[in-house]
């Protein structure tokens, strides 16, 4: 770990690292070498997931970099084709094989799925039982609003210790937030930068990019940091996790430079205020297997 990037303590002790790099729609010919790049850079928590089609290229970033296995804190998610007990167990496998390792740091639910609830609990129930043989050391969910969360606390053992989801200046998620802390879960942030505005069904919420906002770039100015890093800074002011994607070397070099400034109360207040309340991904709640198998 660096001396300078903080640690997060899950609620079963272990420590995570509060800044990750994301490989979603990283393709796969970038993804290792953007790993690697990460790796080097001081990033000390890398994120995929099976879906991402890239897991067997994070493995090669990580062994590309020549750090220690225990050096790296390794996130993958198991996607919703793959729900129900035996089958999570066989798609855990195979997401080990592809990045070949021994274990996993974090293992997810990629998704709540309200119309096939059983199944999902038994994937959580399945999650539960790779714990508690040690081959992940923490286990969790995305995208889980508070009643999905409730909902899952209610009929498994084990309380999540990580819930990710869409999570950006102009969709602050507080109620999300607020769940998750009353029951000890971290909050982590995908899309932190907002990008899902620009890339999701068309970039349907374009025009709402945080990395334009004037309360944003004015704080930027002030700070002589980027949009990104500000951003970025406001997430780890609010003891979030954010995981900024990238594949290009500059931006995942700039994106680690925020743990030389800290932003004013004022100035988070400001940021805060930006929030629109509007998604730019998928809503949870609309979720079914079979769009998505």
């Amino acid at each position: 770990m660096t001396d300078t990037q903080p640690l997060l303590t899950l609620n079963n002790g272990v420590q995570m690292p509060a800044l990750g790099l994301g490989v979603f729609q990283s393709a796969p010919q970038e993804t290792a070498e953007a790993v690697a790049t990460a790796l080097r850079t001081g990033y000390r928590l890398i994120d995929t997931a099976a879906a991402y089609g890239n897991e067997k290229e994070v493995g090669h970033g990580i062994r590309r970099s020549g750090l220690d296995r225990g050096a790296v804190f390794v996130t993958t998610k198991l996607w919703l084709s793959d729900y129900g007990y035996d089958a999570t167990l066989r798609a855990f496998d195979t997401s080990l094989a592809n990045l070949d390792l021994d274990h996993l740091d974090l293992y997810l639910l990629h998704w709540p799925v309200p119309s096939a609830i059983e199944k999902t609990v038994a994937s959580y129930k399945a999650a539960e039982k790779l714990l508690a043989e040690g081959r992940v050391r923490a286990i969790g969910v995305c995208n889980h609003s508070p009643g999905h969360l409730r909902n899952l606390v209610d009929r498994t053992d084990v309380v999540p210790a990580v819930n990710q989801v869409e999570l950006h200046p102009y969709f602050t998620q507080l109620p999300v937030r607020t769940a998750d802390a009353d029951l000890g879960v971290v909050t982590q942030s995908w899309s932190p930068l907002g990008g899902v505005n620009v890339y999701w069904e068309g970039g349907r919420n374009a025009a709402n990019n945080p990395l334009t906002h004037p309360t944003i770039t004015e704080i930027a100015s002030r700070h002589g940091k980027t949009a990104a890093q500000v951003i970025l800074r406001w997430h780890l002011e609010h003891g979030l996790a954010p995981i900024p994607k990238s594949v290009r070397a500059h931006r995942i070099t700039e994106n680690f430079g925020i743990f030389d400034f800290r932003l004013t109360a004022d100035e988070i207040a400001a940021i805060d205020a930006v929030d629109t309340g509007v998604r730019g991904g998928p809503d949870p709640d609309a979720v079914d297997l079979g769009d998505y198998s």
